[in-house]
């Protein structure tokens, strides 16, 4: 049986002697308590070494990877095809099976072989010759940075110190920058307080100021290269009449020192933007595709690196930032804040207050996954960022514009479609609109009908035309509770009530001859405004 060794200095290959001693796998260790001992158990053949570093490592993470390098090839084809009958012994059963399908070498992996790697890995030094071990260490040292290097992929473009020191000059800038121009327009003001109104933006001014000095200078100066032409006229309008104070010639001379001074830290803060906005795209590009260069750069700098940020989970992204109002309503026991820097990213930035929450909450679980994918991938495009950012802005649509669909319930909850109503386009006339005659109204209609019927009766107790009035109505109740079900209840009010007025005794004639004269009176004025 031969066994395949692999080492930090190069590829081993032993054969071993005494094979009934690997049965016994508890005791074999006593086999290898001195080099004699080993000597007697396995015998170097072969020993193939490394010449560099690279070779090494390129060696190592094939192993790592399950794969057959070069120099392995190389080994098992001159020493171990020589021998094709013999077992190889190996300690990855996955490697075993790439070489027994690539070179037809039949592998043996169990606990006895794992057992004597390890008995030989303890006589290395001995077993091994012309390698001292002063050698051995250093190259092991080597070759275990340059794998973890290779397993963490790790490069100087990815070194993401960069971005913690460049957010946070930044944001020290700006602070600056808003004090600086502050006090510039608050001691120009003392001189022409009406240039601080017509000229809102902060570089314009300070341009503006530099190059007027003293507001009698206006007149004569050219500020076409700095202000539009309108308000050049209208800044040349308001220093005739400007209410200022007078101020000396060495308060101007102040004054623009410190407009330069603003303009130089803008100048500079716009090269520090573009540096980061490149630097947020080497080390981070799905991150700075989902959140924008500024939020992701804060979110690498709260963290402490990209690889930290890597390790929380999407939750603790999501109010990153916002640790005192997190900490502080789990003391109160009132509700949690539902973001933190990720507020400020364009997407959570551009919906409605209503779901801010929830696309805060989506675009943090897609941007954890993407600051994976930026620390530990091996890719360094923004692929998976674009079609994130693509999914949460249909998201986004879908919120805004239909609202939220339940995903459960019943069919009710669907929205109906309106009843299908045709609507001719062909309108027909209306003569109605023909008659000047005022149009009377039905009441006065159905007054005139009860006293005809009134009339035409003889003179009968008032119970009776109570009747007659009553019958009209309880004919019209009782149609319309064949249109709908609910008015079924007044029918049956109306005949309660009509029960408890035959019972009741009434007046007799005279009552009902006055209500007749009342009624004649007002057709009589009734029929003398229709004349009119």
């Amino acid at each position: 049986m031969l066994v395949l060794f692999e080492t930090a200095a190069g590829y081993a290959i032993f054969k071993v002697l005494d094979e009934s001693k690997l049965q016994q796998v508890d005791s074999l260790y006593k086999e290898f308590e001195t080099p004699e001992k080993a000597h007697k158990v396995v015998k170097l053949k072969h020993f193939e070494k490394f010449q560099d570093t690279t070779e090494a490592l390129a060696a190592a993470t094939a192993l790592v990877e399950g794969k057959i390098g070069k120099s392995l090839k190389k080994v098992l084809k001159k020493v171990v095809a020589k021998e094709a009958h013999e077992q190889l012994a190996i300690s990855d059963a996955k490697l075993g099976g790439v070489i027994k399908d690539k070179l037809d070498l039949s592998c043996v992996h169990s606990p006895a072989v794992a057992e004597l790697m390890r008995c030989i890995r303890s006589q290395m030094e001995n077993l091994i010759t012309g390698l001292p071990a002063r050698e051995i260490s250093a190259m092991s040292l080597g070759l275990a940075h340059s794998l973890s290097r290779y397993k963490l992929k790790f490069s100087p473009d990815k070194v993401d110190t960069m971005i913690v020191q460049a957010i946070s000059l930044l944001d020290d800038l700006d602070k600056e920058l808003n004090n600086y121009i502050m006090r510039c327009r608050e001691w120009y003001g003392w001189h022409f307080p009406e240039l601080g109104k017509i000229v809102t933006d902060n570089l314009a001014y300070c341009k503006a100021v530099r190059k007027i000095g003293d507001r009698t200078n206006v007149a004569g100066s050219d500020l076409s290269d700095v202000l539009p032409e309108e308000i050049e006229a209208e800044v040349k309008l308001a220093a005739e009449i400007s209410m200022g104070t007078e101020v000396s010639e060495q308060d101007i001379g102040n004054i623009r020192h410190l407009c330069d001074q603003v303009i130089e830290i803008s100048d500079y803060r716009a090269q520090l933007y573009d540096y980061l906005k490149n630097r947020m795209m080497a080390i981070a590009p799905n991150l700075t595709v989902m959140v924008g260069e500024l939020v992701g750069a804060r979110l690498i700098s709260h963290a402490g690196s990209l690889l930290n940020l890597a390790k929380h989970p999407a939750s603790t992204v999501q109010i990153l930032g916002a640790e005192k109002a997190l900490f502080r309503a789990l003391k109160t026991r009132k509700d949690t804040p539902k973001y933190g820097l990720i507020y400020h990213a364009s997407l959570v930035g551009q919906t409605t207050a209503k779901n801010k929450g929830k696309i805060s909450r989506m675009l943090a679980a897609k941007a954890a996954l993407a600051i994976r994918y930026d620390a530990l991938g091996e890719d360094t495009n923004a692929e998976l960022g674009a079609e994130n950012r693509a999914k949460l802005e249909a998201r986004l649509r879908q919120l805004e514009d239909k609202g939220i669909r339940r995903i459960s319930g019943t069919g009710k909850a669907m929205a109906k479609a309106d009843k299908y109503q045709h609507k001719s386009e062909v309108r027909i006339y209306d003569p109605s609109g023909d008659s000047t005659i005022p149009s009377t109204s039905k009441k006065r209609k159905f007054e005139e009908v009860e006293e005809e019927e009134a009339e035409e009766e003889p003179v009968t107790p008032a119970v009776k035309s109570k009747k007659a009035k009553k019958e009209p109505q309880t004919e019209e109740v009782e149609e319309e509770t064949e249109e709908t079900p609910k008015k079924k209840k007044k029918k049956k009010k109306d005949k309660k009530a009509e029960e408890e007025e035959e019972e009741e005794e009434v007046a007799p004639v005279p009552e009902s001859t006055e209500k007749k004269k009342k009624k004649k009176k007002k057709k009589a004025k009734e029929e003398e405004e229709d004349d009119e």
